[in-house]
């Protein structure tokens, strides 16, 4: 199958980069690091709950979602953007290859790339949690770590899609920083200005129901929201924001439904647009 072929390509060439074992190495120590913060400074939480897999899962989850957004862009800005300026795609697509196995072959292949240093890491870090946390569950730590490689695939979907959808790795790499940078660093500014707009340029004196929805947006948001959604101990010891709404729409399961708009519709656009380029 060309999709597998191009995914293999993609990950056999990363494998053979010093850079992605150092970034491995770099994650395994951040992350038992935090795993060994979790467990010997408890104060951190605040002291109240038990440890368990589950608090260890959401410990790593604000660590992890910030390096999985970065390393992403780093990795698949170029994906496609790279290959056109370079004029590669052109030998690429003479093989038995169409744009779109080209297009899913660099997300699962760009995939893999990062899913490694996460499952190595979160690996190395839940064996130290199953060895020092007596209320350890393997399947919820299990799902998260799951839940985590989604995540990387639905910002690698982002940047591939966005690298697909231009010529110039400059453009690229400015669009996906700016994603970035809107989504993930400003966005609470951005609905605080929507709720200022919508309430005659004044403050309400309680923020409005569907707030909740524009809040779940951002990949990260929607990656922690579904992680509650999934694991319903993680609902008990997170900030569940759904509980405090009486709305159809406010459920942790909202969070799942986001991550999978972030996989599709930006490489849906990407590969549209890819596939309609002149090369």
């Amino acid at each position: 199958m060309s999709v597998t072929a191009v995914a293999r390509k993609d990950f056999q060439d990363a494998v053979r980069s010093r850079s992605l074992w150092a970034l491995s190495v770099l994650f395994v120590g951040i992350a038992m690091l935090t795993s060994y913060m979790y467990v010997e400074f408890p104060e951190l939480l605040g002291g109240e709950e038990e440890l368990s897999g589950v608090g260890l899962g959401l410990f790593l989850a604000g660590f992890a979602s910030l390096f999985i957004a970065l390393t992403a862009i780093v990795i698949a800005y170029k994906a496609l953007a790279g290959e056109r300026e370079l004029g590669s795609m052109k030998l690429l697509l003479a093989l038995p290859h169409t744009r779109r196995d080209v297009v899913f072959g660099k997300v699962l292949g760009r995939t893999a790339t990062l899913a490694l240093p996460v499952v190595l890491g979160f690996g190395a870090a839940g064996l130290y949690g199953y060895l020092m946390i007596s209320a350890f569950s393997f399947v919820d730590y299990l799902i998260f770590l799951g839940l985590t490689v989604v995540f990387a695939l639905a910002y690698v979907s982002i940047v591939v899609g966005i690298s697909g959808s231009t010529g110039s790795t400059s453009r690229a790499s400015a669009f996906a920083v700016g994603f970035f940078l809107v989504f993930e660093l400003i966005w609470d500014g951005v609905a605080f200005g929507l709720v200022y707009v919508t309430n005659g340029f004044a403050l309400p004196a309680a923020m409005p129901d569907w707030v909740f929805i524009v809040n779940q947006i951002p990949p990260s948001t929607a990656y922690t929201t579904a992680m509650m959604a999934l694991i319903p101990d993680a609902m008990v010891m997170g900030d569940s924001a759904a509980a405090q709404i009486d709305a159809f729409y406010a459920t942790e399961w909202l969070g799942v439904v986001v991550l999978v708009f972030w996989i599709v519709v930006p490489l849906a656009i990407g590969y549209r647009r890819f596939s309609r380029a002149d090369l």
